[in-house]
């Protein structure tokens, strides 16, 4: 099995923002200056507009499922309170990270990405020395499954951090997939078409770090895209805001409410879906006050498989609306390029002539 791991895409090597931060600047260097985004100061119209907020207790009603089907069409975005995620896991998760971010230099280059791989401390989606770049440093890892982790990295992890990842990753792959069972039951699919699907799943996580930044009207922390996965899991480590939405083409903040997780779907749920439940763009903008830590849990299909939209989803009324792909080429098309909105997901779909046809 070892051998046959794939190896999905890398990113060129960018200094560390963190470390940047740390001199005192008047102004950021040119290659953060992102006047090819939209401006992350949002029109305060938008800060009554809030994402629906979902309570996995009560999911097993009618009312609760057919609110998770709303949130998955109308939003592609909802926060789950109640999610069973012992509450004491998620405190160490959220300690930990941000001491992972606060070790000191040299023990983070041990935790480096190599050239051309993703994991590990650094950005992603790098792929030209003009591009422009996000003010936030990521460390990213495959935790499942586990013949997937890097051997230079994972055992290299603080040991307490280590047990703390191990217990985390399983309880969000079991939400994950408690998740999945619901919104298969909410679109009226068949629940195989889903397990076959994500049971052996592909989960990765991205610790993300966004320093306080002199110029943050200037700046971005992540800029604006969908995920390519099937769904993501987001874990607010400080009481920072930054994460934003575009709905109906205006960007609407998400106030993380404590002791709630931010679910959001990605592109694969989107194709699975044929196109029902819809990937959302977001962003992560920055303030010059304080840092915002966050980690995302990505959770995919397994990479061995190939995927499309659900089998039990398509009728002579309902045509697919993408095609069929490996999930591995998947994921090597999408790490090769820079992240640009919901760009991957068009390539996919298939062109209205193919339709008719």
């Amino acid at each position: 099995m070892e051998s046959e791991i794939p190896k999905l895409g890398g990113s060129l090597l960018v200094p560390c923002v963190q470390e940047l931060a740390k001199n005192p600047l008047k102004q950021i260097p040119p290659r953060y200056v992102r006047t090819d985004e939209d401006s992350p100061i949002v029109s305060h119209t938008n800060l009554s507009l809030q994402v629906p907020v979902l309570d996995m207790q009560k999911l097993l009603s009618e009312q609760e499922l057919e609110k998770l089907n709303h949130a998955c069409k109308e939003w592609g975005f909802f926060q789950l309170i109640n999610h069973g995620v012992s509450s004491s896991l998620v405190e160490k998760m959220k300690m930990e990270v941000q001491e992972l971010f606060n070790l000191p230099m040299e023990e983070k280059q041990k935790l480096w990405q190599k050239p051309d791989e993703l994991e590990g401390f650094g950005q992603a989606f790098v792929v030209s020395e003009e591009q422009k770049l996000n003010w936030g440093d990521l460390f990213y890892m495959i935790t499942l499954p586990t013949y997937l982790r890097k051997p230079h990295l994972f055992p290299n992890l603080p040991l307490s951090f280590r047990e703390t990842v191990e217990a985390y990753s399983a309880e969000l792959k079991h939400l994950a997939m408690k998740l999945l069972d619901f919104m298969a039951k909410a679109l009226g699919m068949d629940p195989n078409d889903m397990r076959v699907l994500f049971e052996e799943g592909h989960q990765a996580m991205r610790m993300n770090y966004y320093p306080p930044c002199p110029q943050p009207e200037l700046a971005i922390g992540l800029n604006s895209h969908s995920d390519a996965i099937g769904l993501a899991i987001l874990l607010q480590i400080n009481e920072m805001e930054g994460l934003q939405i575009r709905k109906n083409g205006v960007w609407v903040p998400i106030k993380p409410l404590p002791d709630a997780f931010v679910i959001n779907i990605g592109d694969i749920m989107e194709i699975v879906s044929n196109g029902i439940y819809k990937s959302i763009e977001h962003r992560a903008t920055v303030n010059s006050v304080k840092e915002r830590i966050s980690v995302a849990t990505f959770y995919s299909p397994k990479l061995d498989g190939d995927m499309g939209p659900a089998p039990s989803l398509i009728t002579p009324q309902t045509p697919p609306l993408f095609r069929r792909i490996s999930v591995t080429d998947y994921f090597k098309g999408y790490f090769s390029s820079e992240l640009r909105g919901k760009s991957y997901v068009d390539v996919l779909k298939v062109q209205d002539e193919e339709i008719k046809r």
